[in-house]
């Protein structure tokens, strides 16, 4: 029962973040770079910052945590930093591809390189045992299927009918940048390992990640912050934070789709509290939380009409790409 509770939460977790683009798009005026950076603020600094606190007994400070173990700190924010790298692509590749295609081929690849790259680079190899490898195997099989139906979904339909159903569709470049996002946000699970121990003595299990999920989330916002700054001073789009009339439109959307998102690893840290009796689980939550981010972002996409005009041949392939990632999800528990 435990284990099925663990997975339902990982479950809402993932459905939240496949929402998060949702509210952006009810931002108004405002530049790519400008939105982006002010829904960072709240995803990866602010409410990373307060779900850390939870972690920290009265008494204590997340400094005099980190300073305990300085370089494993050091490592688990450097690699948020390349995270952040995968989190600016990440954007773009729905921007390119729209909310379905470009979160299953962007997270596909982080979901198969995050869970196996992450005990590799710890010295925990011995983690990655048969049913986790074949758990990833068929995770990237149902991504790769979702991406068949991606490329049948751009060669049959007009360049008209993809500009209405993604403004700015581009499909070879889209592919480009998802893979890049899904190589460096696998960066995110290896920055968990890394600070793996940063926790105090007797902490909750379902909190005992939550300041690793900050240190990764801190780096990977001065990434974001370096570039979106760059991109308001290159597109001259510094007038969009002073655009009173539409700020508390866009603080309340950009909130949303912030919190949103950081309930992907909210859920993910309190979903594994539940998993500790699994290591398999435990090592492949991860690429669940993944696998199950893609099936809601295809949900989103056929909610928001971005596979409208494509053929019912390629919507029974979308859907065999979902199914075969619903039951990755639990396969290396079966096994």
């Amino acid at each position: 029962m435990e284990i099925l509770i663990g997975l339902l939460i990982i479950a809402v977790g993932a459905f939240c973040q496949s929402s998060c683009y949702v509210p952006i798009n009810k931002i108004k005026s405002w530049s790519w770079e400008s939105y982006w950076m002010v829904q960072g603020v709240f995803a990866w600094l602010i409410l990373p910052f307060l779900g850390a606190l939870l972690a920290v007994p009265e008494g204590h400070s997340l400094c005099e945590l980190f300073s305990k173990d300085a370089a494993a700190a050091g490592m688990t924010f450097f690699y948020g930093v390349l995270w952040g790298v995968g989190g600016l692509t990440f954007g773009l590749s729905m921007r390119y591809l729209g909310v379905a295609l470009g979160q299953s081929i962007a997270l596909g690849t982080c979901a198969g390189l995050g869970t196996l790259l992450a005990p590799i680079f710890t010295g925990r190899a011995s983690d990655l045992t048969v049913s986790v490898i074949i758990g990833v195997v068929v995770t990237l099989v149902g991504i790769a299927i979702i991406g068949v139906a991606g490329s049948m979904k751009s060669a049959a339909l007009s360049e008209e009918e993809k500009k209405e159903a993604v403004k700015d569709f581009n499909f070879p470049k889209g592919i480009a940048v998802a893979l890049l996002a899904g190589f460096m946000s696998a960066c995110f699970n290896i920055g968990l390992a890394q600070g793996a121990e940063l926790q105090f003595e007797g902490v909750d299990p379902m909190y005992a990640s939550l300041p690793a999920t900050f240190l990764v989330t801190l780096g990977g916002f001065f990434t974001n912050a370096a570039y979106c700054f760059y991109q308001n001073n290159k597109n001259r789009t510094w007038g969009d934070y002073a655009e009173g009339s539409v700020w508390g439109n866009n603080l309340l959307f950009c909130a949303i789709a912030g919190a949103l998102w950081y309930s992907q690893f909210f859920g993910l840290a309190l979903g594994k509290g539940f998993l500790t009796e699994s290591p398999v689980l435990m090592t492949f939550a991860f690429c669940i939380l993944m696998a199950l981010n893609v099936v809601f972002s295809n949900v989103w996409g056929i909610i928001l009409k971005e596979w409208k005009g494509c053929s019912p041949k390629t919507i029974v392939v979308l859907l065999i790409g979902l199914l075969v990632l619903i039951v990755s999800s639990f396969l290396p528990n079966l096994i």
